[in-house]
């Protein structure tokens, strides 16, 4: 009797744990054709191709980036290069004695609702909520992630050594972009009787446009970035980073025999309990975690990196020869010198997203009275991300010979394809990767959920009530993409986070003459002061 009721325990478990299983991977695939139906559309409208050659196209809001990139570049006559160093030392503290010294004049409508144009008042203290590191590392947080790991993998498999070229090219004019985006979201940033700052596109374009006539279009504008913004935090800024860190941790730890096997949710409410603990606490505590976290998890994928080529340095020159060869005489591959270009293009102006905007919502929080001041921290923004990361990223695969042009890969194999190129120099190397990897998918969390509030706040107010609804659905989203693989769900995120760049790039080229402004009158404070 024992053994036929064992039996039919037995079988009963089988048939439930079956049955759920086929439940689980029916409701994803529904929920996953579904809205890939509804919203097509929309994903393939944003990455639509411009045909280049019979073989070869490039996304139209590549061309938007770059294009937007090349003209700030040559617009503010390569301050991405002359004011490298003057960024530096505005991190390091140099010129922190500006800030303390006289009062300087404002619009009173920095402190008031938007539409308020009151006359200026002198401000005697601190404004701001975070120091030009912690804004620098929160926004870091929100582009370092896995597309330097993954991603840079997929640009070399589709067009070779040669893309890292280009990448490194792109990251580099990227940096321009972003200094405007910084600037302005300083610039027109508003601050509560609390002293919580609320910034970023939506208020430079409303109120930056407004004072050039353009109300209407400036309004319009900035609901439409807050809209697509709120939308890319849920998906691309939080299912999608869960949901690859918890494959590659579950990879590492045996696949399917890991002790997590089909268990992501586990791993998703670890996740967003730890996610939640940060960012109730606002931009503040945001920017406490992500200036350890930032610099430790780069140190840490960093130190992996150059170990590896260091075992292999006899080939460094090989691989550099390969990257400069590449970019100019691909042999063998798909599309020739055009198509290796736009991948190293696509990969750059994807990682560092200068000329999205999004960085712009956390450098506005900076305790600074020249918005200029951080425009420049955030130029660094693409050196560190693109040209430093991505670059070592692309070496490292190189040197291990991990690269198998002309193919096509996954996010979860980009990610794989780095392990084992971190594996070839030390068995355990990976577990650091995985590690890293982690850290890259929770800060890049908990910056997008600063985002994604402070476009939710935009739209909807900014109560205490409104802030943790959007604090919860962020958190059960975290859930969600460790346990499923809805794929549409963070295609339609991804587009609608590039399509921020459409209202975006609009208000940067109509307000570059104001950023000019804010440049000169920071150089002219430092000249003064004698701080050169």
């Amino acid at each position: 009797m024992k053994k036929i009721t064992a039996m039919c325990i037995s079988f009963f478990a089988y048939v439930y744990t079956n049955a759920q299983e086929k439940l689980e991977s029916t409701i994803d695939q529904n929920i996953n054709e579904g809205f890939k139906n509804a919203t097509d559309w929309f994903v393939d409208g944003i990455f639509a191709e411009i045909p280049i050659t019979s073989q070869v196209g490039i996304p139209w809001v590549l061309v938007v980036l770059l294009v937007g990139a090349s003209y700030f570049t040559i617009y503010f006559k390569g301050i991405n290069f002359k004011s490298f160093w003057t960024s530096i030392n505005i991190v390091r503290g140099k010129y922190d004695d500006l800030e303390s010294s006289a009062p300087l004049e404002v619009s009173e409508s920095v402190y008031t609702k938007e539409g308020d144009q009151p006359d200026t008042i002198r401000i005697e203290g601190e404004i701001g909520e975070v120091s030009h590191f912690q804004a620098l590392t929160a926004a870091l947080s929100a582009t370092v992630g896995l597309g330097n790991v993954a991603g840079v993998a997929i640009a070399l498999s589709i067009g070779g050594a040669g893309a890292t070229f280009w990448m490194i090219l792109v990251g580099f004019l990227g940096m321009a972009s972003k200094f405007v985006e910084c600037t302005l979201g300083v610039a027109y940033r508003e601050i509560d009787e609390n002293g919580t700052v609320y910034g970023g596109p939506m208020y430079y374009l409303s109120k930056g446009l407004k004072e050039k006539g353009l109300t209407n279009l400036g309004k319009i504008l900035a609901i439409i970035f807050a809209i697509m913004c709120v939308g890319g935090s849920f998906g691309g800024g939080n299912m999608f980073q869960a949901n690859q860190a918890f494959k590659l941790f579950e990879h590492v730890t045996g696949a399917e025999n890991s002790f997590i096997y089909g268990k992501g949710w586990l791993f998703g409410l670890v996740m967003a309990i730890l996610v939640g603990i940060v960012i109730i606490g606002g931009i503040k505590k945001i920017a406490k975690v992500t200036d350890k976290i930032v610099p430790s998890m780069v140190v840490l994928y960093v130190v992996a990196v150059i170990t590896v080529i260091a075992i292999n340095y006899r080939v460094i020159p090989d691989a550099i020869y390969a990257i400069i060869n590449g970019a100019f005489s691909p042999e063998g591959i798909t599309g020739g010198m055009i198509g290796v270009m736009i991948q190293g293009f696509r990969r750059a102006a994807f990682s560092n997203e200068a000329g999205i905007g999004s960085a712009s919502i956390a450098h506005s929080a900076v305790k600074t009275k020249y918005a200029a001041s951080e425009g420049l921290v955030a130029l660094l923004e693409p050196f560190i991300d693109t040209v430093v990361i991505c670059t070592m990223t692309a070496i490292v695969l190189i040197i291990t010979g991990q690269i198998d042009v002309g193919t096509e890969i996954s996010d979860e194999q980009g990610v794989l394809l780095t392990a084992k190129a971190l594996e070839s120099g030390i068995s355990w190397f990976p577990y650091v990767l995985s590690f890293a990897v982690t850290l890259f998918a929770f800060s890049s969390m908990i910056s997008w959920s600063y985002y994604g509030y402070q476009a939710w706040s935009y739209l909807f107010g900014r109560g205490k009530f409104t802030g943790y609804i959007y604090k919860s659905i962020f958190c059960i989203c975290v859930i969600i993409g460790s346990a499923a693989s809805l794929t549409a769900v963070t295609d339609f995120s991804d587009a609608m986070i590039f399509s921020m760049l459409v209202p975006n790039m609009i208000g940067l080229f109509l307000m570059a003459p104001r950023v000019s402004k804010e440049l000169k009158k920071y150089k002219r404070a430092i000249s003064e002061n004698k701080l050169i």
